[in-house]
């Protein structure tokens, strides 16, 4: 999806904030009223008619909601399973219609076409999020609200598209009795710095980025990528989408911070993550806790034996990967990792690894583990990122050097034994000509990925600048270790100086329409 980056920075949430607190400044109910109707604007900018999909998920939800916990008449398990199967049909409609009869086509060779289907934005965000109200409604952990307060929670537009995926508990009491359209000037300045910080991440890195990216997994279905090239590109998109995904994660908590709400963190350094499951509790964190706490605990969790952990392990990742797309190459990164995940539970019940390293760490080990686990969640994201199987294995191909490890000529003299042809191609996108410009991309590009691996591996992550937890609240004494702490952040003017000139810089290298990866999801 593209969304004119200019007209939301420069029209739409200053009317926006003006709105909240000048028009909302007069009641509580006024605010939440006015951030409601913002967010329908905002969701309706794209494709208006897809109000009515967002608008009628709300309404069936909260009446369902409110019908689980008064009912007398029918238990609230069959209204909380009617519920669930509704949101699930809307979903599985939107986004899964075609992939299916695609694929009853191929296996029986009947002859039925489906008209393509416009996927309405954040359709995955907004209904999981619900799915996990109903549920919550029906253990009987929400509190009172009314209609108005579950609309702007649902629909609140710094998280609507892309997430993270908020749990009512998290949200509604800030709308119900915390919200104020007082200006906070401390909220301000968070929402200021961690907002230019994580559109940082998208201009100036992100977009960056996918110049690599987007050739190579293009030309994939063409040619056959030189071994360093494929390991290149492969490097380049997982740091691509980390920088998207988590700098518009941080953009969301930036805003709703002027408002003074405070949303969860998302991201959490995941590629330095040690193991697999420790990767899960790092990568896309919210997503991370609803498939726990509402599919994988429910389905039994770790309460029936290890083979049904397993069982259930499996399945709550295949349907993770499914949750991200429409198609074969989502079901197998989803499978992988819960593959990833089997034996990592395995390797732990054995060896006790994780535990022994932290109590008494071993640098070697440490970094053992950490290379092998990025390694795999490279190896991962290839299917996740790949138009289709063929081309994923085409592409793996090369990066195990199935298909030759092409060399520079100037290592011609040193390397030619190992070589699979007696003339050393050198290493540029579009041997044969599949690319006009004929430039060793990966040689331009390979500084910069350096680089942001070092950043990623190495420097403090945004919450840690800020001393922030992973709830929002602010923390001076946390974060940064020892003689960083210097460099922490403080709401000081040399700080929000700072943060005005990475914001300017962020805002003229928005190049017209900006395209966020997640919002396909």
């Amino acid at each position: 999806m593209l969304f004119n980056s200019y007209i939301f920075i420069f029209v739409f949430f200053p009317i926006t904030l003006i709105g909240f607190y000048l028009i909302g400044g007069r009641t509580k109910k006024t605010a939440i009223a006015w951030l409601f109707f913002a967010s329908l604007v905002f969701y309706g900018w794209w494709h208006p008619v897809y109000l009515v999909i967002i608008i009628g998920s709300i309404l069936f939800n909260y009446f369902v909601g409110r019908f689980i916990t008064t009912s007398e008449s029918i238990p609230p398990g069959y209204i909380l399973a009617f519920g669930i199967t509704c949101n699930l049909l809307l979903i599985g409609y939107y986004k899964y219609a075609v992939f299916f009869v695609s694929n009853i086509t191929y296996f029986t060779n009947y002859d039925f076409q489906l008209e393509p289907i416009i996927l309405p934005l954040g359709i995955s965000f907004f209904t999981f999020q619900q799915i996990a109200y109903l549920v919550d409604a029906h253990d009987k952990t929400v509190k009172k609200h009314d209609l108005l307060h579950y609309c702007a929670f649902v629909a609140f537009f710094p998280q609507l598209i892309a997430g993270p995926i908020i749990n009512q508990k998290e949200l509604l009491p800030q709308l119900v009795g915390k919200i104020s359209a007082r200006i906070n000037y401390g909220d301000f300045a968070v929402g200021l710095t961690v907002f230019s910080l994580g559109l940082a991440k998208k201009t100036l890195i992100a977009d960056n980025i996918a110049v690599y990216v987007t050739p190579g997994f293009t030309a994939v279905s063409s040619i056959n990528l030189a071994f360093f090239e494929a390991w290149f590109i492969a490097l380049a998109y997982t740091l691509q989408l980390y920088f998207d995904f988590s700098g518009y994660s941080d953009m969301a908590i930036g805003l709703a911070r002027f408002f003074g709400i405070r949303i969860p963190i998302n991201f959490n350094s995941p590629y330095k993550a040690v193991s697999i499951i420790d990767f899960w509790r790092r990568w896309h964190i919210t997503l991370s806790r609803f498939l726990r706490e509402y599919l994988y605990i429910p389905l039994g969790g770790n309460r029936r034996g290890s083979v049904r952990r397993y069982v259930n392990i499996t399945i709550t990742m295949l349907l993770g990967g499914l949750w991200h797309g429409a198609g074969w190459t989502f079901v197998i990164w989803g499978g992988l990792h819960g593959l990833y995940i089997l034996i990592n539970h395995f390797w732990r019940s054995i060896t006790h690894f994780e535990t022994k390293s932290r109590n008494n760490p071993k640098i070697l080990a440490l970094i053992l583990s950490r290379m092998l686990t990025f390694v795999a969640v490279v190896i991962a994201w290839v299917f996740f990122r790949s138009e289709n199987l063929s081309d994923a294995i085409n592409f793996l191909s090369s990066m195990f050097g199935i298909n030759g490890i092409s060399l520079p000529s100037a290592f011609k003299d040193y390397f030619q034994g190992l070589t699979t042809s007696s003339s050393l191609a050198i290493l540029e996108f579009g041997v044969g000509g599949a690319f006009p410009n004929r430039i060793l991309a990966w040689r331009n590009g390979l500084p910069s990925i350096a680089f942001l691996l070092a950043v990623v591996w190495f420097f403090p992550n945004v919450q840690q600048f800020m001393g922030m937890d992973g709830s929002g609240k602010l923390d001076f004494q946390k974060g940064l270790p020892g003689r960083l702490r210097k460099i922490r952040w403080q709401p000081r003017f040399v700080f929000i100086l700072l943060n005005i000139l990475v914001l300017a810089i962020s805002i003229m290298a928005i190049q017209g329409e900006s395209e966020f990866l997640y919002f396909q999801f």
